[in-house]
């Protein structure tokens, strides 16, 4: 036993000096953007060291994320990666999950389908145990069909389709499109039950044409008074003056948007040029309008939105995670981010609760993970959270509205 030990420490060591010779160092293992893992030999040296200093094995944690950090939707994708990598950072600090640290990868899809299954394959090539995504719901789907012929654990921070959570392999930190719905016409009903309402949605999207669903169904159920339900495509997504001319002419001073911050960004300009004046009510894909280049934000003056999260909440918690994310990324986080950041102590919780290790098979790791994940609570940036065996998360939502160009808490 004496000397395989001494065996073992003279091919750590001399692993190192081969890659410090050769590459100069390694990538890091928590990097919010597209980092490539630490080459065969650097990755060994590292793991070495680290068993050294703990008394751990080289055994990792591998961890990987999916989503837009460029393109149209990389406002979500680059909050969910810097999100979870906070976490991680905190996480490995404090000793890891179970003893063991995190390696986390996160990989570019665009916000498409196709490339999000590419970015799957290529961190399962790297070595990927757990997947943390996707971050939008269509290129969700698609992954989602992936990791389930693969038996590996899935938790979306952000992807709301039903169709996301559809195998029992997949959980969602996020609220779901019907449960988006449903608690907006509750909301709506409980704090402007006498408003004339009125309906934008995106009839192409499954996640728009879902949310406007169940409002709809829920809205007749809580009584509110629907004046005008109007829609459009994404091929139609530039003038809006008829379905603006509708909802004027059904007299109605409110209006939901269950749509992403772009269109809402337009319609708010359309609809400030014609003279319609009104209350702006969305869901989670209006987080961002405030960031669209060349947007008037005091367009958006008094706009409400259901979310998770409200970046000025005063517990410790969020404190401490906003002056964290702003040191780090220079921007205030939106709730995708608090998502991911609440996905990944979920992972730990879960991970924790069921006894496992990282020398666990993939689709081992995945079935404790489905049962242990059940039951855990996690005391989270988006609230109280649960998890029901459908994939489903239970918290309680908030609202905030945007006040002198900012997001600001409505204090029920």
């Amino acid at each position: 036993m004496k000397m395989k030990k001494l065996m073992a420490l003279m091919l750590t060591g001399m692993l190192a000096v081969g890659a410090l010779a050769g590459c100069g160092g390694s990538s890091s293992s928590s990097s919010g953007e597209s980092a490539a893992p630490a080459d065969g030999a650097g990755a060994e040296a590292e793991a070495g060291a680290e068993a050294e200093e703990t008394g751990s094995t080289d055994a990792k944690w591998m961890i990987g994320e999916i989503g837009p950090i460029t393109g149209g939707a990389a406002i979500y994708g680059l909050d969910v990666a810097h999100g979870a990598e906070l976490a991680v950072k905190e996480i490995n600090e404090a000793g890891g999950i179970g003893g063991y640290q995190i390696e986390y990868k996160y990989e570019d899809d665009e916000h498409d389908a196709e490339k999000s299954v590419n970015a799957y394959n290529t961190l399962k090539d790297w070595g990927m145990q757990i997947l943390l995504g996707t971050v939008t719901s269509t290129p969700c789907t698609a992954v989602a069909a992936e990791t389930a012929n693969d038996q590996m654990f899935q938790l979306t921070p952000s992807g709301s389709s039903l169709d996301c959570i559809a195998n029992d392999n997949c959980f969602a930190v996020c609220f779901n499109d019907p449960q988006q719905g449903a608690k907006s016409a509750q909301y709506i009903a409980s704090h402007f039950a006498d408003a004339k309402i009125a309906t934008i949605y995106d009839s192409s999207t499954p996640y728009s044409a879902g949310i406007e669903a169940t409002f709809e169904a829920e809205a007749e159920t809580q009584g509110l008074n629907v004046v005008a339900k109007t829609s459009f495509t994404v091929d139609s997504a530039t003038d809006f003056s008829a379905q603006i001319q509708q909802i004027k002419d059904a007299g109605a001073d409110f209006v939901f948007l269950p749509i992403y911050y772009t269109e809402a960004s337009i319609i708010l300009q359309q609809a400030a040029d014609a003279g319609l004046a009104v209350t702006y009510f969305g869901c989670d894909g209006m987080d961002g309008i405030l960031g669209v280049e060349n947007f008037d934000t005091s367009l958006a003056e008094g706009l409400m939105l259901l979310t998770p999260f409200a970046a000025d909440a005063t517990d410790d918690l969020t404190v401490n995670f906003v002056t964290n994310f702003k040191e780090a990324y220079g921007n205030t986080p939106n709730q995708f981010g608090a998502d991911a950041y609440d996905g990944m102590y979920a992972l730990k919780a879960a991970i924790e609760a069921a006894g496992i290790t990282p020398d666990a098979s993939t689709a081992d790791i995945c079935e404790a993970l489905k049962a242990s994940i059940q039951t855990i609570s996690v005391e989270g940036l988006t609230g109280t959270i649960t998890w029901a065996a459908s994939g489903e998360p239970d918290k309680e939502p908030k609202a905030v509205k945007i006040e002198g160009g900012n997001y600001v808490s409505i204090e029920d």
